[in-house]
């Protein structure tokens, strides 16, 4: 069996993991050991961070449109409520956009519930 000399994959291998970690902070964007847990870390909390952003925008509807239908002496939630009970299908980010951008649009939706 012929001799296999692995040191150009090894090599490419570890290019790629201090290029994916370059920017990074002391011996972690140069030391191959750091690097990699650096890279394995940095991807999780990415992972995560990608379902935190979902997060975060639900609660930004949510804040607007408790914003919006205070005026109307409605809470978010006998707003949403009332909305289920009607059978009105709108999303929260559809009705926080209608409420920020057409005021008046929204106040026919409030009125449709009410």
């Amino acid at each position: 069996m012929p001799r296999v000399k692995r040191g150009v994959m090894h090599t490419k291998r570890r290019r790629g993991i201090l290029k994916a970690t370059k920017g990074y902070r002391w011996g972690r964007k140069s030391k191959i050991k750091l690097a990699k847990t650096a890279k394995m870390k940095a991807g999780a909390h990415a992972y995560v961070g990608r379902k935190n952003k979902k997060r975060t925008f639900r609660a930004n509807w949510q804040v607007n449109i408790n914003a919006a239908i205070r005026a109307f002496d409605l809470s978010y939630s006998k707003f949403m409520g009332l909305l289920k009970k009607k059978g009105i299908a709108l999303n929260r980010k559809m009705l926080a956009q209608i409420a920020i951008e057409s005021p008046k649009t929204f106040e026919a939706i409030v009125n449709e519930v009410k």
